[in-house]
């Protein structure tokens, strides 16, 4: 997997041509985070300054690790380098360097730690006023030792390594022994806070910095739909995307 749009917006004229259209990035973040944005610029901005798309997990599913997604592509995701975009240009941090401490709605005050998310790319694209734009996620430090330790020993490898005279990926054979982030939700508890933060001019002119955000709770989502709220502010996303698309009202041609 490459965390970037640029290869998938390669494919843009192939497809107009074609006269299809892909979405990319239809869950909560990249997607939701992608419409808040939208709406903010269309209902509430003049000009969008500033963003950080902020995404907080304060549930407890009672493991001593465990990733709520494919843990393949989460751990992949957390330990490449961070990057966020400022004054036009994309500036690099190390894994996890930058962070602070923000306070999520109903939740309080998290660790949050600045990462690359793909959404970025495509937002100060089609939102050009924007002049910085960043991407922000908690994690407990019990969860950072974890993953840590799996870097350290090798296991975050993503190259293969001869074992007993098979060849495997260490990630991969990680992946198959952490809990199934399927199993997690049945004593899943607590909140997912995930919001955007804009500041810039207001439709009157004035100074405006405005936070829309959704809050999901765990136990509610499981008794929905059998699974955590991670997957499901994934899912029901993806799904209204695709109920979009078949309806006309997302099919544009191009990516």
């Amino acid at each position: 997997a490459h965390f970037e749009y640029s290869w998938q917006w390669a494919y843009r004229e192939r497809f107009e041509k074609a006269g299809l259209c892909a979405i990319l990035g239809c869950g909560f973040d990249p997607g939701v985070s992608g419409i808040y944005t939208a709406y903010a610029a269309k209902h509430h901005f003049k000009e969008m300054h500033t963003l950080d798309i902020v995404d907080c997990n304060a549930g407890n599913h009672g493991k001593a690790f465990a990733t709520n997604f494919n843990p393949e592509i989460n751990i992949r995701e957390i330990t490449q380098k961070g990057r966020y975009y400022e004054d036009g240009k994309w500036i690099q941090t190390g894994a996890l360097e930058v962070h602070k401490p923000l306070t999520y709605p109903e939740i309080g005050p998290r660790e949050s730690y600045l990462m690359y998310h793909e959404e970025l790319e495509s937002l100060v694209l089609n939102f050009p006023t924007i002049k910085r734009a960043r991407f922000w996620m908690t994690f407990g430090q019990e969860y950072l030792t974890h993953l840590r330790v799996i870097q350290n020993i090798g296991m975050a490898r993503i190259d293969p390594v001869m074992y007993n005279g098979v060849e495997i990926i260490p990630l991969q054979f990680l992946k198959a022994v952490l809990p199934n982030p399927k199993e997690l939700g049945e004593n899943y508890t607590g909140q997912t806070s995930i919001g955007c933060r804009i500041s810039g001019i207001g439709k009157d002119g004035k100074p405006l910095t405005y936070y829309i955000y959704n809050n999901c709770d765990h136990h509610k989502a499981y008794e929905e739909t059998g699974m955590q709220a991670v997957s499901y502010t994934t899912g029901v996303p993806a799904m209204t995307g695709a109920m979009m698309f078949f309806k006309g009202l997302w099919n544009k041609p191009g990516v």
